[in-house]
Order: structure tokens, then sequence, then C-alpha cells
């Protein structure tokens, strides 16, 4: 009889545990090369939502489910990006955050729309993400049109800039917001004096930076990250170039002092970040950076909390629908009101975030420091 107990006892074990579910969520980022620090950031966040989700139990139709994240290096470049994403989808992951730029996230939103796999990206600002028609495709920040549209009006109406240089990095991302930057200022009446262009693996940008000397302009706007922005700010003040620096979420974090190799200035550089909370949220995004820093050890970058709101809305999701199969939470995802550290997740009939805010900084003692958050 107690042989029979115990091996009754053992088949209900064993039950439980093959009723248990298993969600795995792709995540796709830098965790290699120039911008890996932000890769890295991403993928802590992710981490950190998935960790909530299995600390809490979290089912999906009352089952119970262990919740996996499963990372890939994309290294910043799209080819790796498409090789890492179809790795993702013959693995048939349940969802995917990322990428983590437009230039890797455009050419793997293919990949992933042919799957069935619903993707988020935390930090993608370029419009031709969800322009491409992929019902598979969100983002849980504002795009670069939203965000050209701040910074322009910001150095026109409250910086006073009169003569601007513009350079890019012809990456999706940095073309895409210096052109819609670009077009804002027009619509300001500012004079664009001299527009440049270099790579995102630049080092020496004499050249250019001789050109706009010439010019005289007193802001210099920058698309593109913050591993070429750095350098190019230490040459800029090498060059007598007196001016300030401008960009998008791509130069704003701390990384700036180190890349500019100390020579930022307080108030030198303003930038913007595609999110943001206004007044009411700011508790529970300061509640999420503690715990973030008690987790990894570090400071928040820019991504991580866009990057863990993206895996709850995913969770919700699923939970609505009942389902982890990414064919029946889909629907639900694209109606989804989660409410977020960042604000409440909610999408467009494109994918993008609605009523996205845009936070702008500058630094101070090389930190990081908000201005505004604005529409």
């Amino acid at each position: 009889m107690k042989k029979q107990v115990l091996l009754m006892a053992a088949l209900a074990a064993a039950g439980a545990v093959s009723a248990q579910e298993t969600v795995r969520i792709g995540h796709v980022a830098a965790m290699t090369g120039p911008v890996a620090h932000f890769g890295k950031d991403s993928e802590n966040g992710a981490r950190m939502a998935i960790e909530a989700l299995n600390a809490r139990g979290a089912s999906i139709a009352g089952r119970k489910v262990k919740w996996v994240l499963v990372g890939e290096d994309d290294a910043g470049e799209p080819k790796q990006a498409t090789q890492a994403a179809q790795k993702l989808a013959d693995a048939k992951v349940n969802g995917v955050i990322g990428h983590e730029t437009s230039g890797t996230t455009i050419p793997a939103s293919k990949i992933y729309f042919d799957a069935g796999i619903p993707q988020i990206s935390a930090s993608t600002t370029s419009p031709k993400y969800t322009q491409q028609g992929f019902n598979t495709a969100f983002r849980v920040v504002a795009n670069d049109i939203q965000l050209g549209h701040v910074l322009g009006r910001y150095a026109a109406k409250t910086m006073n800039a009169k003569r601007v240089a513009v350079v890019d990095d012809r990456t999706a991302y940095g073309l895409g917001l210096a052109t819609e930057f670009s077009n804002s200022l027009r619509q300001q009446g500012v004079n664009v004096v001299a527009k440049e262009f270099t790579t995102d693996k630049a080092t020496d940008f004499a050249a250019i930076l001789t050109k706009i000397r010439s010019a005289n302009p007193d802001l210099v706007f920058f698309g593109g990250m913050n591993a070429v922005a750095g350098p190019m700010l230490r040459q800029m003040k090498q060059l007598g170039i007196n001016a300030k620096m401008m960009g998008g979420d791509g130069i704003c974090s701390d990384e700036m002092q180190k890349l500019s190799g100390g020579t930022m200035t307080d108030g030198q550089v303003i930038c913007a970040e595609a999110g943001g909370v206004e007044a009411a949220g700011k508790p529970g995004l300061d509640k999420f950076r503690a715990e973030y820093r008690k987790r990894f050890g570090v400071d928040v970058q820019i991504i991580a909390p866009y990057s863990y709101d993206a895996v709850l809305a995913i969770a919700a999701a699923m939970d609505k629908a009942g389902s982890s199969s990414p064919a029946k939470y889909l629907p639900e995802l694209a109606k989804i009101s989660y409410k977020g550290v960042t604000g409440n997740i909610a999408f467009d009939a494109r994918g993008d975030i609605r009523d996205g805010v845009i936070t702008l900084y500058t630094f101070k003692a090389g930190h990081r420091t908000p201005i505004v958050v604005t529409k």
C-alpha cells in the first residue's frame, strides 16, 4: 500500500511538471560592438520582467507557466540581425523584444512577420519600422517624426539657435532623425548652414568638422549613437568649435562623458529620449531604477524600462487571450492597454505607441539631467 501511495504521488508530481507551460520570449540587441552598453541595458530590462513574472507565478488561463528569456546578439549589424531573427523564428519563440536600432529592427521585422511572431521594439524610432504594414510590429517609444519635431522646436524656440549644422551617420536611425529634425527647423525658420555625414564606425571627423567650423554654427545636431558623438564632441573642442551639440536618444546616456574624453561641459549637450514619464509616473519609474541598480549593480542607461514594459505587455496580452500562441494573443496585443512603469502601453493601427511622450535632457557633472517632458 505504501509503495502504491508513493507511486501515485510521483505520478501526480510528474503530471504537475508536465502541465507547466514554458513561454519563451526572444530578445535581440547588440551584446557586442560599439552600442553594446545600450543592448545590455535592454536585455537587463527584459530579464527583470521575466524574473518578475516567474516570481509572482504568472499563469495563462490558470496554467502554470515558466517564463524564459532567449537572448541573441546582433552586434548592431543588419546582416547579423536577420540571422538572429531567423534563429528565433526557427526556435518558434512566443514573442520577441527587439531589436535595438532601426537599422537592425527593420530588416528583422520581415522575418518575424513571415513567422507570425509578435515583435515589440523598446528603442527603434524610425517611422519606416511601422510603415511596412506588418501587423506583428510594435514599438513602445515615440518615433523620429515626433522626436525630430520636438528637438527642432526646442532648438528654435528655447535655445534660440540661428545657425545649425546637421551631421548624420547614414544609418536608418541617424539619417531618419536628422531628416525629421531638419524638416522641423525649416518650419521654425531656422537656417541649416552645413550638412555633413559620417559613418557609425568613424573615429576621425577632422574633414567634416573643418567644413562645419567655417559655417560658424551655434548648434551641431548629430543623428547617430554616442559611440560616434562622444569622440566628435572631443574633436569639436580641439578645433575650437564652441557650439552646443544636440541629438536623440542615441547620445542620451552618461557614457557621453567618458566617450568625449571628459571634454563635455555642463549644459553643452541637449538630447531627447523617446519616452519618459510625467510627474504622476515618476515614483514608479524611480522604484524601477532602484530595483535595477540593486539587481545589476549599475544604473539604467535608457532602454531597460521600455523592454521591461514590452515583456509585461506581451504577458498581459497572452493572459487576456488565454494562450501563448502568437496567432491567438496577437489580436489582444494590438488592442492592449497596460499600465507600465513608462506609462500606459497602447498601440495605434500601425503599432506605434499612442500618446508617446518625449523627455529632453542635458548633462551636469557628466550625468544626464532632465529638462522637460513633452509631446
